[in-house]
């Protein structure tokens, strides 16, 4: 399947993708890398499409549950939360591996200097 027709097919699978006419609309950087690590994890046989629908869902019900306005701006977040939970749960990754990435990004980020590209190297724990 090309990547244009993985696109229409999560599209079709997850219609709450928020989307203008060109396809998928993101906020934020992160949020297209969340959209792509998706599309290529399916692509690898990580999980079906309405595995994936199923789990996003999930996430947004508990979000929602726990006070979530749902407007829209924490749509990506939910996909973050679901991908994450998806991953750990079909053995991609442990929890522990996820949190000590993102751990690792967050120091990243926050030595780097603004305007700099946010590069993992730039954790001051990187290699200690």
């Amino acid at each position: 399947m090309s990547a244009g027709q993985d696109v229409a097919a999560a599209l079709a699978a997850v219609p709450s993708i928020p989307c203008e006419a060109e396809g998928p609309v993101f906020r934020e950087p992160w949020e297209a890398q969340a959209f792509a690590m998706t599309l290529a994890l399916h692509q690898a046989g990580l999980f079906t499409w309405p595995e994936w629908a199923e789990r996003l869902g999930a996430a947004i019900k508990r979000a929602q549950a726990g006070g979530d306005p749902d407007t829209g701006e924490t749509y990506y977040r939910h996909w973050l939360a679901a991908l994450e939970e998806i991953v750990v749960e079909k053995k991609a990754a442990s929890a522990e591996t996820l949190h000590a990435r993102r751990d690792a990004w967050d120091r990243a980020a926050r030595a780097t200097p603004h305007g700099q590209p946010i590069l993992l190297e730039n954790d001051p724990l990187a290699g200690a």
